[in-house]
C-alpha cells in the first residue's frame, strides 16, 4: 500500500491550555467542554496542584519578593553565622554578643539565621546596643522560632532564597564556630568571592583555635594538591579580635564606597547587591 504524499500540513487534534498549544492525544475528560476560568472558579477537586513544580516557582518568587521588600531599606549590614548549639555560658556566645554590639557601634545592622546559640548571641549584642537586629529563619522539621533578640525577622522555605538575602544585603560575613550549616555559608561566600561574583567582601573567621585545623587543611591539602590558587588563602581572615574584625570590615567598606563615588579605588567594584 502506497502512502499518499504529504501536503505539508500535520494532522491531529489541537488543544489549548492557556497560552500552551498541544497537538495530538485526547483531552482530559475532566476538562472537556470547560474553560480555564470555569476551572479556576470551580471549588470542587483536590488541592494537590499546590504541590506541583509550576506552583513552587510562584512560591519561590514570592519568597524573593517578600525578602527584598523587607530588607530593601536595611542600612549597611554584616551577616554573622555560627552554631545553633553554642551554649549561653560558652566563650563563643560571649564573642557573638561582643561582635553584635561592636558592629552596631560601627554603624552596621546585624543579620543572622535567627536561631539560638551563636546566632542569638550576635542578635542579642546588636539589640542591646540599640541597633537593628535581623533574623532570616528557615523552615525545618526541628527548627524553633526566631530568637527573642530578633527585631526584624522573616522565615523562608528555601535555603537558596535565604542565602541570597544573606549576601545581597551584607557588606561582609563574620563566621563564628559552627557546624555543617555554618561551613555551607562560609564556602558559599568564599566561592562567590573567588569567582568574582562579589568583590571586596571580607570573610572573617572569628576564633583561631577553632578554625586553625580547617585553615591548615585548606593550605596543606587543597593548595598543596593544586585545587586552589595561592591567592585563595587571602580570601578570608582568621582572628580572635572583634575590634580587628570590625576594622577590616570598615576598611573594605570605605574602599567600596570610594570606588562607587569615583573618588578612589582600583578596578571595577562589584558589591554583594549586584550578585
Amino acid at each position: 500500500m502506497t502512502t499518499p504524499p504529504s501536503d505539508g500540513h500535520r494532522s491531529g487534534r489541537i488543544r489549548h491550555k492557556g497560552p500552551v498549544m498541544l497537538r495530538g492525544g485526547e483531552p482530559d475528560p475532566q476538562h472537556r467542554g470547560t474553560t480555564t476560568d470555569q476551572r479556576l472558579l470551580d471549588r470542587q477537586g483536590t488541592a494537590d496542584w499546590v504541590h506541583t513544580d509550576p506552583w513552587r516557582v510562584m512560591r519561590i518568587t514570592s519568597e524573593f519578593v517578600e525578602g527584598f521588600g523587607l530588607l530593601a531599606e536595611l542600612p549597611p549590614a554584616v551577616s554573622v553565622f555560627g552554631s545553633a548549639r553554642t551554649p549561653r555560658d560558652h566563650p563563643h556566645y560571649a564573642a557573638g554578643v561582643e561582635l553584635g554590639a561592636a558592629l552596631v557601634e560601627a554603624g552596621y545592622a546585624v543579620i543572622t539565621g535567627g536561631g539560638p546559640g551563636a546566632m542569638e548571641a550576635a542578635n542579642r549584642g546588636a539589640s542591646e546596643a540599640g541597633g537593628m537586629s535581623v533574623g532570616l529563619g528557615i523552615e525545618l522539621p526541628f527548627e524553633q522560632e526566631l530568637n527573642e533578640w530578633v527585631d526584624v525577622g522573616i522565615s523562608f522555605r528555601y535555603f537558596f532564597v535565604r542565602k541570597t538575602m544573606f549576601v545581597k544585603y551584607a557588606q561582609a560575613f563574620v563566621i563564628l564556630p559552627g557546624g555543617f550549616g555554618t561551613l555551607d555559608e562560609l564556602f558559599e561566600a568564599l566561592t562567590l568571592v573567588q569567582t568574582r561574583k562579589v568583590t571586596r567582601f571580607p570573610v572573617i573567621l572569628l576564633g583561631t583555635a577553632y578554625w586553625s585545623g580547617l585553615v591548615d587543611w585548606i593550605r596543606d591539602t587543597m593548595l598543596a594538591g593544586g585545587t586552589i590558587s595561592p591567592g585563595d588563602l587571602d580570601l578570608f581572615t582568621v582572628t580572635d579580635d572583634v575590634a580587628e574584625a570590625v576594622a577590616l570590615i570598615r576598611a573594605a567598606d570605605a574602599v567600596r564606597r570610594a570606588g562607587e563615588d569615583g573618588s578612589g579605588g582600583q578596578g571595577p567594584v562589584t558589591g554583594p547587591s549586584d550578585a
